[in-house]
């Protein structure tokens, strides 16, 4: 990442795409395959989700100031579980264990072939059904006077499931908000409870893909004192951009559904399969934008 402007585009993207159920490694690849800028990388995209868990931890900062000090006083006492908030706080850390563990069993396929534009496509429509599914049965809850649990109800059936949902983020296109809200939704939770909890259960699968890429990467992330400074625009710039979608989502769904982002995950998925097979998009690099055949015809 050598070019200011595009660390700021690039920040700005996955900042609003990482909490909107939308996926935002998908947004990552689809961007620079769409403006001609080469991939980013899976790399890249791991540190600067670095910049939206400060924005987690900043906005939540009262509730994990909270749950760290239940924890700690389980601990003392030798009752780890005795209070919800100590028990919400190893829900966190033991939901982030799947996610984890198949990151670092998978992490070649997912840098290389699961990478492809017309995986993310496949991903895209997948989780929209899936979550459409979850939004139905909310929706018939709701007509029978249930409008789900709050996040205070959550419980270790709840973190389990929601911990093997976020797996499901590993391949891109699937959003790792997206797939928890639909299992947070699917346990008959609220939909801004199930928000609450998926922003929560981030936490630690961010940090350790974050650190891990970091130090593993970090001889071509940081190649230059040009590249450091873009790749710390653009964690700077997600983190600001992500605060403000985290508070934006939160509002949006305590009035409404996840449809608007079905709907948008169905429309870029369609789009990107049309760019694909007509040859606009290269599906496996992402590199640039090829010029339609009259064009290139005529070079």
């Amino acid at each position: 990442m050598h070019d200011f402007w595009q660390a700021v585009v690039l920040g700005v993207v996955q900042g609003l795409t990482e909490f909107l159920p939308i996926s935002s490694t998908a947004h990552l690849r689809i961007v620079p395959a769409l403006l001609g800028w080469p991939d980013p990388g899976a790399a890249f995209s791991a540190v600067v989700q670095c910049g939206t868990l400060v924005a987690v931890i900043a906005y939540f900062r009262r509730d994990l100031t909270t749950i760290i000090q239940a924890v700690l006083a389980g601990i003392v006492r030798g009752r780890p579980f005795e209070s919800f908030d100590a028990r919400l706080g190893w829900m966190m850390v033991f939901g982030a264990v799947p996610i984890m563990a198949l990151g670092l069993l998978l992490k070649d396929l997912i840098e290389s072939e699961l990478r492809s534009l017309y995986v993310i496509a496949g991903a895209l429509a997948g989780l929209a059904l899936l979550l459409m599914l979850a939004e139905w049965l909310h929706v018939r809850a709701a007509r029978q006077g249930n409008d789900g649990r709050q996040l205070t109800d959550v419980n270790w059936g709840d973190a389990i499931t929601v911990g093997l949902c976020q797996a499901m983020a590993l391949v891109p296109g699937s959003s790792r908000s997206g797939v928890t809200i639909m299992g947070g939704l699917f346990r008959g939770l609220s939909r801004e409870a199930a928000a609450r909890f998926s922003f929560l259960l981030s936490l630690p699968a961010i940090f350790a893909a974050g650190m891990y890429q970091l130090v593993k990467e970090r001889d071509a992330l940081l190649v230059s004192s040009e590249a450091a400074r873009n790749l710390l625009v653009s964690t700077v710039v997600a983190g600001v951009v992500g605060y403000a979608a985290i508070a934006f989502l939160l509002h949006y769904l305590r009035r409404h559904s996840t449809y608007l982002f079905i709907v948008y995950r169905l429309l870029l998925a369609a789009l990107l399969v049309v760019l694909l097979q007509s040859g606009r998009i290269e599906p496996s690099t992402g590199e640039e934008l090829l010029p339609p055949p009259a064009a290139a015809s005529a070079d």
